[in-house]
């Protein structure tokens, strides 16, 4: 979570940024 709040404080492409890494997460967890 704390990757996801680092990298989306850039306002620019936030959403897209977290939800590729939250799938990459998703994607290493599982």
């Amino acid at each position: 979570m704390r990757q996801i709040a680092m990298y989306g404080k850039g306002g620019i492409g936030k959403s897209t940024t977290t939800q590729n890494l939250t799938a990459t997460l998703a994607d290493m967890g599982n």
